[in-house]
């Protein structure tokens, strides 16, 4: 079954202030939504989650890593993540236990999602843990990092002018089935999606025009899908405009 979230209805019921901004969640659950006192989900599992995280002008995240595999995708807004300058959309991966940062926000702020497959309880946060990592580099936890170079979405006219789907790779593919694709379509296009076996399932978000999958709501930009492992590929629809998309598969783990 595929997981949808239409970012206008998203925003107006999942949209929380946070101490330097906001937090809005799209799909699953996180450590914002979840009750303090359930059990904790097992990271070995597939739980897939979404959320977008707007941050104010000047704010800091601190170097730290995360138990699970990672997207994020910067979507407005601009700043440094570590010693990369973050202009238009960008699209960040981490493996597990792999550390990164700080992100700095620029005048203007800085909204991204964080997009994964896996339940995780927080950020960890360096230096306070190290030994942590240390521990997880001795079980061959290796770091993993890859950043894709900015995109600047097309506009309403260049979207609606085109005249043939285009699906380029940004990242990967990897052996282990990684890989994000930057998807254009034209009007009423169609285009199969990648075989979410051949991965850990892959989130789409739409960055401008309207997109549909497999026959599901008509999604507008800064929405997003999620497609498991054992689903069939799905069938993309773009919109009357056409649509402009992402298209990020996470890597294959054993639970897969």
């Amino acid at each position: 079954m595929i997981l949808t979230a239409d970012s206008e209805r998203a925003r107006q019921t999942q949209r929380r202030k946070t101490g330097n901004g906001w937090h809005t969640t799209f799909i699953g659950e996180n450590r914002m939504t979840r009750d303090p006192n359930a059990p904790e989900p097992d990271g070995a599992a597939l739980f897939p989650m979404a959320f977008l995280v707007e941050k104010d002008p000047g704010a800091v995240v601190h170097p730290h890593f995360h138990r699970a595999d990672q997207y994020q995708v910067v979507v407005a807004g601009g700043g440094r993540l570590g010693r990369h300058h973050l202009d238009g959309v960008e699209v960040h991966y981490t493996d597990a236990y792999s550390a990164y940062g700080p992100i700095v926000a620029a005048r203007d702020g800085i909204a991204w999602f964080t997009l994964r497959n896996a339940w995780d309880p927080g950020a960890r946060y360096m230096t306070e843990s190290r030994a942590e990592l240390r521990a997880a580099r001795a079980e061959n936890h290796q770091h993993r990092e890859a950043v894709a170079g900015a995109i600047h979405p097309l506009s309403d006219a260049a979207l609606a002018a085109l005249v043939q789907v285009i699906c380029e790779p940004i990242l990967g593919p990897d052996p282990d089935g990684l890989a994000t694709w930057h998807c254009k379509l034209p009007p009423s296009a169609k285009l199969r999606g990648p075989d979410p076996a051949s991965g850990g399932g892959p989130f789409w978000i739409v960055l401008a025009g309207s997109l549909s999958a497999d026959g599901a709501a008509s999604l507008p930009p800064k929405s997003c899908a999620f497609v498991a492992p054992d689903d069939a590929a799905p069938n993309m629809l773009a919109g009357a405009g056409g649509a402009e998309a992402l298209c990020l598969q996470f890597a294959r783990r054993p639970w897969h």
